[in-house]
């Protein structure tokens, strides 16, 4: 994996490249506006233009952007949620203007509505939000939840459904983070575990849909359906669980950000991926995992052919 961090914008976006070469990453996600407005102030393009210079000199091999945290598209119709949609799509158009692949996003919480009845609430705000975003190439990658409250992505079908109705699934992708894995029920800490979750995630999507990785201990137990990230090996998925995960051969070219607590000098940050690294095998070395190779582009199923 090609380890990184979410880095603060803290004095302009290209700031976050700064930080993110200041603690050695490979890697970067950063926000590419204040992470609890709605909206921002237009994106100027000489702003947009030295971004992407910044990022073509930066030497880092993936930069990737993540949504603000009010944007919640599962909610039932109002005013948020007709704010909601608005901000995905000035994040789409924000992290087209800056040459980024992928925005990551939590699918929101249905607030009462049901699992059903707020997956389709995502269904057509993404249609929407796509049909207004139609000429830029990025994709929406949806991540997995810890399943807190109402929130919707801890169950991996949830993924599949949405993938299955949404208009353009071309745009679509996936974004794993491991501390909401193991908070909502799903079992890495074992080479066997971790491949039973890729398994079903093979079946449901397949795994060409994943883009990236979150890389995050859990200060919450397996299964608890709480959302706190911990250091790596200090938590509940421990070294042992990070150790098969690092070394997966099907992910090695993938982007795995930390989302971990950090103080101002980044330290944190520094001390998380040596650990990481450490934890990586040399080459020539076989996998710790049993599953197969890297797996090959396939044709999505019918709708209606999954859960």
């Amino acid at each position: 994996m090609l380890l990184g961090a979410h880095c603060s914008t803290a004095g302009g976006l290209v700031t976050a490249l700064d930080r993110a070469r200041r603690i050695g990453a490979d890697s970067c996600q950063l926000f590419v506006k204040n992470n609890m407005q709605w909206l921002a102030r237009p994106l100027k393009e000489e702003e947009a233009a030295n971004f992407r210079a910044a990022a073509r000199a930066s030497g880092l091999a993936w930069i990737f952007a993540h949504a603000g945290y009010l944007i919640n598209l599962a909610a039932p119709d109002s005013a948020n949620r007709q704010k909601s949609i608005r901000s995905l799509i000035q994040e789409l158009e924000r992290t087209a203007a800056l040459g980024l692949p992928f925005l990551v996003l939590h699918p929101g919480a249905h607030l009462g509505a049901g699992e059903e009845a707020g997956l389709r609430q995502v269904v057509r705000a993404l249609d929407e939000a796509f049909e207004a975003t139609k000429t830029a190439k990025v994709r929406v990658a949806l991540e997995n939840t810890a399943g807190q409250g109402t929130c919707l992505g801890a169950e991996l079908w949830h993924w599949a459904w949405v993938y299955d109705r949404v208009r353009d699934p071309k745009r679509l992708a996936i974004c794993v983070d491991t501390a909401h894995l193991l908070a909502a029920g799903h079992d890495i800490r074992s080479p066997a575990g971790w491949d039973r979750v890729m398994a079903e995630v093979d079946r449901t999507v397949g795994l060409d849909q994943i883009v990236a990785f979150h890389l995050n201990d859990s200060k919450a137990p397996l299964g608890s359906r709480v959302d706190r990230h911990e250091h790596i090996g200090r938590g509940h998925v421990g070294l042992d669980g990070f150790r098969h995960i690092v070394n997966d051969p099907r992910f090695e070219r993938h982007p795995a950000c930390l989302e971990t607590p950090k103080s101002e000098d980044l330290h944190e940050d520094v001390e998380n991926l040596a650990v990481l690294r450490s934890l990586c095998r040399g080459p020539g070395k076989p996998p710790l995992t049993s599953s197969a190779g890297v797996r090959q582009v396939r044709p999505r199923p019918q709708a209606g052919s999954r859960k």
